[in-house]
């Protein structure tokens, strides 16, 4: 080992970010394990490495004994005290040794074992830097495909994009360059697995904080996503800065901010709107692009109505249902959406329904009454009738 081995191990540490000392104490292991290879497994020894000059001692760690009987690993007293007098029976005593056949095959074991240490470091260094950016966006090139799953070069490593994180009817080729969500990020005994998504609504968030200044730096909030990737995204933004107009802020000039996004997720539809803590409000704005005449609103079931012009019902409900239930999950609310027509002629049928039922009762309470009155006339004749018959006794 000398001073250009030593400058080796710094152009590692700064080419692949691993440290020196990693290294050395690799190394080190390594020549213990050359040592006892050629000198045998029961051999105890040490190795010292000069971390500045490169100048190694290896120590053989013996054991004074009264007889010897394994010389790798004992030594008598009589040979101990001539390194040093001080040395009694039972001490431990390093020995400087340097094997003379401790040459190529040695050196490869070493070699060998100093590789596999550097590859378990560089992973260990990849696994640090991304489990530190889970949930944020990367971008990354498709470097191959196969059964479905992506895997993407992310540059110091590779990334797979499963076929459950991809987006729907999006179609993917070799060279393609991406934006991913770092969804999860494993330790395992083949090194880090880092797995991406495409379709998670955290992958909208993060596009949003990239391209709006306002957002990224906390002027405006991002109250709620919901996302049917591939198809639809509605977003509720609002702004701390009475002077920011939340959804300027999100659309940009002409749309440009937006757009990027759009693009970005290959013509997902983005709805824009402003969150309210007035639940009503917040209900109207989630339904955009359609109008709505009135919200009815139940506190307690965290139900409501929307009651939207004829005209804007299929675009109020969406195709297949998709605009109400993506309003559904934006505000957290079961929205039940009905035609001013539809509403109308409920609110009539109910109407009348609770007349019917009002009639019912005056009708019972009047059939109730007229039999009172009966019962009471039959009394009074059998009243009467009893008089006439005491009368008739008398006589």
């Amino acid at each position: 080992m000398n001073q250009e081995f030593i400058q080796a191990l710094h152009e590692i540490e700064l080419e692949k970010g691993i440290s020196k000392d990693i290294i050395l104490d690799a190394l080190e292991a390594a020549l213990i394990s050359s040592y006892k290879k050629n000198f045998g497994s029961a051999t105890n020894a040490e190795v010292e490495m000069d971390r500045d000059s490169g100048e190694i001692n290896v120590f053989a760690i013996k054991e004074i004994v009264e007889d010897v009987s394994d010389e790798n690993i004992e030594i008598t007293l009589e040979d101990a005290q001539e390194i040093d007098v001080k040395y009694e029976l039972g001490d431990k005593i390093r020995i400087v040794t340097t094997p003379d056949d401790f040459g190529r095959i040695a050196a490869q074991t070493a070699k060998q074992v100093v590789i596999q240490r550097i590859k378990d470091a560089e992973r260990d260094v990849i696994y640090n830097e991304f489990i530190n950016r889970e949930n944020e966006v990367i971008t990354g090139v498709i470097q191959r495909i196969n059964r479905g799953n992506l895997y993407i070069d992310l540059g110091k490593t590779e990334a797979i994009l499963p076929p459950s994180e991809q987006i729907p009817g999006e179609v993917y080729e070799q060279g393609d360059r991406l934006k991913l969500l770092v969804l999860e990020v494993k330790k395992t005994t083949r090194g880090p697995q880092i797995i991406l998504s495409r379709s998670n609504v955290d992958l909208v968030k993060r596009l949003f904080e990239l391209e709006v200044p306002e957002i990224y730096d906390g002027i405006v909030d991002i109250y709620s996503i919901s996302r049917e990737a591939g198809s639809r995204t509605k977003i509720a933004v609002h702004s701390k800065d009475p002077n920011v107009d939340p959804l300027g802020a999100c659309v940009g000039f002409k749309g440009s901010r937006v757009k990027l996004i759009v693009d970005e997720l290959n013509g997902e539809k983005i709805d824009i709107v402003i969150w309210s803590n007035n639940i009503a409000e917040f209900i109207a704005n989630s339904l955009s692009p359609s109008k709505v005449e009135e919200v009815i609103i139940d506190e307690e079931k965290k139900e409501a109505v929307v009651i939207v012009p004829d005209y804007q019902l299929s675009l109020a409900i969406g195709k297949e249902g998709q605009n109400a239930r993506l309003a559904a999950k934006l505000t957290n609310w079961k929205i039940d959406i009905k035609s001013e027509t539809q509403y109308e002629e409920e609110k009539n049928k109910l109407e009348e329904k609770n007349l019917l039922e009002e009639l019912d009762e005056i009708v019972e309470m009047e059939d109730i009454a007229k039999v009172s009155d009966d019962d009471l006339c039959n009394g009074e004749v059998e009243t009467k009738m009893s008089f006439i018959e005491d009368d008739n006794i008398l006589e």
